[in-house]
């Protein structure tokens, strides 16, 4: 079945009190709309079109960063969902696969319920998603009769039966891209909020003899997303459901509730993560890895067996061989770290790339910013770096190469070279007494003259 997707995130998103866009707002590390766009890819669309509005350049620019493809055009003024998708028209213009509308700011649909949708609709002209409502509240209400979908009510203009319905519309539509356009061609905008419905090609359907059903999904996929409060009950519940993947999965959390997930974070079996671990975007954790207490990764690659941790800092970029050792208060970034290599204290390693069974000493710096410009560290096999040791890239150090603790490494070390690069210890006997007695001295004198 050949589909395309429409997208609606046209609203300002006045609830919010932000100047972001609406669906540029984040959950998991990724904007709404990004979510939405992830579940409609599952089903392989022929094309992507996001209705924008409010900020329209943000919203196109934060589209194409995840999908180039996307096609986005305007609805400068806001006349209602059916106005919306009519936008998409043209678009469209010679598609006879079907349309699926979806809504920048409802996050949450699963791919298994839209697989689902398109199973139905092999059968009926439209489907439509509903949920069954705890508290109905302002939802439109599917009005339903011999197991067909007959009309969608919105609320405001429903009778006091219709609102006692509790079946209600997501909004989430599928129908061939001809059909719903014509369709809403002749939806009109005769309603409490003089705006044009999408909810009414249901009924339009049903006058033109066409069939009509509803594909039902737990109210939790449905979650909209209109306040900051409700962005927080959203982040919270994207929370939930990952963590209980990840567990489902083979992945021990020893404390679920405190390690943060971002959209796209991959966790292989046999994981374990450790209390307070933060994952940002991009982040791919290999079988039998350890992230422990209180580190944070983001745009990072852990192989096999790796340690990371407690207090550690993965940044965008490094990739850890297998059975790797990064410790505690270690921050990497852009760096290729080699098989069985150990940072375990203190060190800052960027731009840089370091071979197998190295030890880096505590303290270690790759000074690999001169101001202006980024350098590279390169390091090779068996290295031994003294602690306190600062490179200064561009530099090298060869394999089986060493350095002395506490030296500046301003140039190449070739293999298998000790490198010392400090100063010769000077001492002075009984100096220090002779400092500090005139430092006292000094400071009595300061205070007898401040009174």
């Amino acid at each position: 079945m050949s589909i395309a997707l429409i997208i609606l995130a046209a609203g300002k998103g006045t609830r919010m009190k932000s100047d972001l866009p609406k669906v540029l707002h984040e959950i998991g590390g990724a904007p709404m709309l990004v979510h939405a766009m992830a579940a409609g890819r599952t089903l392989d669309p022929d094309h992507t079109v996001i209705v924008a509005g409010h900020e329209a350049d943000a919203v196109a620019k934060a589209a194409r960063a995840h999908d180039e493809t996307v096609r986005i055009v305007l609805q400068e003024e806001q006349m209602g969902t059916a106005h919306a998708v009519a936008k998409a028209r043209s678009e469209l213009a010679g598609y006879d696969g079907d349309a699926l509308v979806l809504y920048g700011d409802t996050p949450f649909i699963r791919p298994e319920t839209l697989e689902r949708m398109a199973e139905a609709r092999r059968a009926h002209d439209v489907v439509v998603l509903g949920f069954e409502a705890a508290d109905p509240g302002r939802y439109g209400r599917l009005v339903v009769a011999d197991g067909a979908l007959e009309r969608i009510v919105e609320f405001k203009d429903a009778t006091p039966h219709e609102a006692a319905i509790n079946l209600c519309n997501s909004g989430v539509v599928m129908a061939p891209a001809p059909r719903l356009f014509d369709l809403i061609e002749q939806v009109g905008n005769d309603n409490a909020a003089g705006e044009y419905y999408l909810t009414d090609i249901v009924g339009l359907a049903r006058e033109q003899g066409l069939s009509a059903t509803a594909v039902t999904c737990d109210e939790s996929e449905t979650m909209g997303i209109n306040s900051r409060t409700e962005l927080s009950v959203a982040e919270a519940a994207f929370q939930a459901r990952r963590r209980a993947e990840a567990t489902e999965n083979g992945v021990t959390l020893v404390a679920p509730d405190t390690v943060h997930f971002a959209h796209d974070t991959y966790l292989g079996r046999d994981c374990l993560i450790e209390q307070n671990v933060i994952f940002g975007p991009g982040v791919t954790i290999e079988t039998g890895a350890r992230i422990r207490a209180f580190s944070h990764l983001e745009g990072c690659h852990v192989a096999r067996g790796a340690v990371v941790g407690p207090y550690a800092r993965l940044r965008p970029g490094t990739e850890l061989a297998e059975d790797t050792r990064i410790g505690n208060f270690v921050e990497v970034k852009q760096a290729q770290i080699g098989e069985g290599t150990k940072i375990n204290h203190l060190s800052y390693v960027g731009d840089a790339e370091i071979g197998r069974d190295s030890n880096i000493g505590a303290g270690t710096i790759t000074c690999n910013y001169d101001g202006v410009m980024k350098h590279e560290t390169r390091i090779g096999d068996r290295v031994f770096i003294g602690s306190d040791t600062m490179l200064v890239a561009p530099v090298s150090v060869g394999d089986d190469a060493m350095t002395g603790s506490g030296s500046v490494i301003t140039r190449d070390v070739a293999p298998g070279a000790l490198a010392v690069g400090r100063a010769r210890q000077v001492e002075k006997p009984g100096f220090a007494r002779k400092l500090l007695d005139l430092l006292r001295a000094r400071k009595a004198q300061r205070d007898k003259e401040r009174g």
